[in-house]
């Protein structure tokens, strides 16, 4: 199981592309990773800033790819699309790579 600096690690080895390829702003990591939580089965929480919100498509190439490189499951959420009820919470403990 990788832990929160390695795929910190490679999300920033890997940033500069995904951002220019798909209009990233910001990247960054929430949930049982940054509280120390995860498990075997866990999947990893990727919040993202678009400068342009892609088509689903294109969303679901992204979380792919990110799965790809970091070796685990990703669940990719777009800032804007997280509820009211939570968003204080995920971007208190949100981390920015």
């Amino acid at each position: 199981m990788k832990s929160l600096d390695e795929i910190e690690r490679i999300l920033a080895e890997h940033k500069e592309e995904l951002c220019r390829k798909y209009a990233i702003k910001a990247i960054g990591i929430f949930g049982s990773f940054v509280r120390g939580e995860q498990t075997e089965t866990s999947d990893l929480d990727v919040l993202v800033d678009f400068h342009e919100l892609p088509d689903l498509l294109t969303f679901c190439e992204i979380e792919r790819v990110l799965e790809e490189i970091l070796g685990v499951n990703v669940d990719l959420v777009e800032k804007s699309s997280i509820k009211r009820r939570i968003k204080d919470r995920i971007l208190s403990e949100a981390v920015t790579v």
